[in-house]
């Protein structure tokens, strides 16, 4: 028998060369000299070896009529976007859970650009993560839609397309993580920001339409890197995560996609000797909070969202004995730990993403409650903070809470889910304090008469000091609790492997929830 390749298959290995990097020297050059890499090395960082199934890639923009066919094959490659499925982990998390679909922009290929077969590709991706339950993984950078597929004859604006419902329709069903490095404007930039968690590069610009359509739009002329730059949309939270570069970016991607695969079999537990002293002696001073999340969990699981942006709620995933847990702490350095309107509603957007995905939850709390205040007011403080109440009373996942120390008023109720019964176990350091208000304002409101009897400003001040112990001494965790306002006063050196039972024992008991899912809000 000959060894000789027929020609069939000889037209089809170069078909299929034409769409890489080797055959695409011109483009990859480019990409390189701006710092960046190029569509395909960031799909084989990604992705594990030897698991990658490519949908499409023969697939060229549907520009057949006016320009040549051969040219099409390599500078429209794919139509601009790399389709497939994938395992991604699979080294790590159990077997049958590594499976996930990919869809990485090419923007090598017309400014990564939407056309009509770009839009096919997608379709059938989020058809198949429908239907399989694949998480998602997107790199959206590109310009958004095409206009120049003069192919298609059969339409007029083009707004009949599924992929924005099909891929915004998987919320709360798929996981769905986005990356983005370079620009990324219109159509792309919904896609990015429907996704359940974002992740840009510094050497981002995110926009809902880039410098032609604003300029369009009589808004002006600007640079395209003007529009939506990554620290911008860092700081109003758009991007949960910003990263160094599109490496970094793949890295946190896998990463962050490892929680919504499941437990994994290594892990390192840190020292729990710290946390007896982790509080300041006097209840006035502040402390690093992140320094109490990373010796709870898991030696470095923890992976914070959108740390710059709601800074007085910290939310984050993490592991606990190998196992995912959605993380949420009051930040007593910021704003004293008072909730407000932006925590709220950060917080309230993280409880809906780990109860889509079954995500137990750990909650440790240190707040005088929510800002008050008339700035606050303006800000609609009351819709956003009791959106907390709504998504913290919704969940249906375990719930623990740990009251490090204050623990005050609504705030601290939306904490807790919404309430001291919501949580499976809620118990608190011995330095926990309670109360209906923070006690500085319970006993100027509930001491008033008194107080304003006194004329002399230093009885004054002794009475107020005597009437403020007495109410701590009322409100202290090891009172609160023999009152039943919640479960146990612990050991600090006690509460991770508390933490661990209590859920442990709360999933046993969980019944499994079908096909019920709960969307997952872009804010």
């Amino acid at each position: 028998m000959s060894d000789k390749l027929r020609e069939e298959l000889l037209a089809l290995q170069q078909r299929i060369a034409n769409t890489e990097d080797r055959v695409r020297a011109g483009a990859a050059a480019k990409r390189h000299a701006r710092g960046y890499r190029t569509a395909r090395e960031n799909l084989r960082d990604l992705v594990d070896p030897e698991s990658f199934i490519e949908y499409g890639q023969l697939a060229v923009a549907a520009q057949r009529n006016r320009r040549d066919y051969e040219d099409l094959q390599t500078s429209t490659a794919a139509d601009g976007v790399i389709t497939g499925t994938c395992t991604i982990n699979a080294d790590k998390v159990a077997d049958g859970r590594a499976e996930a679909a990919v869809m990485i922009c090419d923007y090598s290929v017309l400014a990564g650009t939407q056309g009509y077969f770009h839009h096919r590709k997608l379709d059938r991706m989020c058809e198949l993560a429908r239907k399989s339950r694949l998480p998602m993984v997107m790199y959206t950078e590109g310009g958004g839609g095409r206009p120049g597929d003069t192919d298609v004859a059969t339409s007029i604006a083009g707004l009949n397309v599924e992929s924005f419902a099909s891929w915004a329709g998987l919320s709360g069903l798929v996981p769905r993580i986005a990356v983005n490095n370079g620009y990324c404007f219109a159509g792309n930039a919904v896609l990015f920001g429907c996704a359940d968690i974002t992740i840009a590069t510094r050497q981002s610009w995110i926009g809902m339409a880039g410098p032609a359509m604003i300029e369009g739009g009589g808004l002006g002329s600007f640079h395209p890197s003007e529009i939506g730059p990554a620290e911008v949309q860092h700081t109003n939270g758009v991007l949960d995560l910003l990263a160094e570069d599109e490496a970094d970016a793949t890295r946190l991607a896998r990463k962050l996609l490892g929680y919504f695969q499941g437990p994994v079999q290594h892990w390192r537990a840190p020292s729990q000797q710290g946390l007896r002293q982790a509080l300041p002696e006097d209840r006035r001073f502040g402390y690093k909070v992140r320094t109490i999340i990373d010796t709870l969990v898991d030696e470095e699981s923890f992976v914070e969202l959108r740390r710059v942006y709601g800074r007085s709620i910290i939310t984050g995933l993490a592991r606990l004995g190998g196992k995912p847990i959605g993380l949420f702490a009051n930040d007593c350095q910021q704003l004293g730990g008072a909730i407000d309107s932006q925590a709220a509603a950060k917080a309230a957007r993280f409880l809906q993403l780990c109860d889509a995905f079954e995500l137990p939850v750990v909650s440790l709390t240190d707040t005088p409650g929510f800002m008050v205040g008339i700035d606050s007011e303006r800000g609609g403080a009351v819709r956003k903070m009791s959106r907390l109440m709504v998504a913290g009373a919704s969940i249906t996942v375990p719930l623990v809470n740990i009251i490090l120390r204050k623990a005050y008023g609504l705030g601290a109720m939306a904490m807790a889910g919404g309430g001291f019964t919501k949580p499976v176990y809620i118990a608190a350091w011995p330095t926990g304090e309670c109360g209906g208000m923070g006690l500085e304002g319970a006993v100027q409101l509930g001491f008033k008469k008194e107080l304003a009897a006194v004329r002399d400003p230093a009885e004054k001040q002794q009475l107020f000091d005597q009437l403020l112990q007495m109410m701590y001494d009322k409100g202290k965790a090891t009172e609160a609790a023999a009152f039943l306002e919640f479960d146990a006063v612990i050991d600090p050196i006690e509460t991770r492997a508390v933490i661990i039972r209590a859920l442990d024992s709360a999933m046993a008991r969980q019944l499994p929830r079908g096909q019920r899912r709960n969307m997952v809000d872009v804010w």
